[in-house]
Parts: C-alpha cells; structure tokens; sequence
C-alpha cells in the first residue's frame, strides 16, 4: 500500500492507486469518493454545506456540494480519468444534535445528503453505495485501487461499502 493522503474539512483531494485519502470528522459534512475504475485515479471531497449561490462572496470551492463535486471531477479528468466512467460512493449527512424545532436550516446533514445526490444524478455519476444520515460521525478511507470505502464512527462495527 502507499501513502495516506488526508483531505482537511472544506477539502478536496485527488489521489491515484496506489495510495489511499481519508477524512475525518464527517458529522453534518459529506465525503464524496469518486474514482475512474479502469485507470485507478480517484479522489475525496469533504464538503460542509450544499449551494454555493447562498453564501456571498464565498472563496471556497471545497466547502459546497455544487463546486466541490464539479472540481474533484475537473481535477480527475485532468490526472487521467474518463469522464464518463466515474463512479461514486458517499458518507456523512449525520443529525448531529437534536433539533428543538423542525426548522429545514438546522438540519444540514440532510440537506448535504440530498445536494450530493441530485448533483451527483445531474452529472450521470452513479452511486455505487452511500452511509448517509443516523446521529453519529464518521471517518472514512477510501481505496482507488480496489474502490473500497471504509467507513469508521466510535461504538459502530467497521463497514466497508
């Protein structure tokens, strides 16, 4: 195996086979691990909030889904991969606290979640398998190589999707 690379909050990363990328402290967040499964290029993105277009003068591409997804993949076409046969597996979207009213701008996770699935249906990215939603937070691995995405959060059994 190679080199861990660790993508930061707010983050993108691109990373080839043989090394793998990991986040960590997905609560709210998403990671979207997307990977070109002939050349083995992939790569990791840890966004916090769904819609750049609400935030002003944002400098960001890393923190929404909408510019995230679309520089990780501009980016891996760029190292080698083929647009068209990019996949993804997503994490994260968690209810981190308990809200004490239903309003929609307290549940994030849930927003990030959708966000990343309808940007991610737009751009014809199938998603091979997501752990979305629940309470709690999560780290995850991913392996370009294999396209394992391993999936870690205390007092839960390892899962790998």
């Amino acid at each position: 195996m190679g080199e861990m690379i660790k993508v930061g909050m707010a983050d993108l990363k691109l990373c080839k086979a043989p090394n793998a990328i990991t986040t960590l402290g997905l609560g709210s967040c998403i990671g979207i691990a997307l990977r070109d499964p002939v050349t083995k290029v992939g790569g990791l993105a840890h966004i916090m909030l769904p819609d750049s277009k609400k935030i002003a003068n944002n400098q960001c591409i890393a923190k929404f889904a909408d510019t995230g997804i679309a520089e990780l993949v501009r980016i891996m076409v760029d190292a080698g991969a083929t647009r068209s046969r990019i996949v993804a597996k997503i994490a994260g979207g968690a209810q981190m606290f308990a809200l004490q009213s239903k309003s929609e701008t307290m549940a994030v996770g849930a927003r990030n979640a959708e966000a990343v699935v309808k940007i991610l249906g737009e751009m014809k990215i199938p998603i091979l398998a997501q752990d979305t939603g629940d309470s709690y937070g999560r780290t995850v691995e991913f392996f370009p190589e294999t396209g394992d995405f391993v999936i870690k959060a205390v007092g839960k059994p390892i899962k790998k999707i």
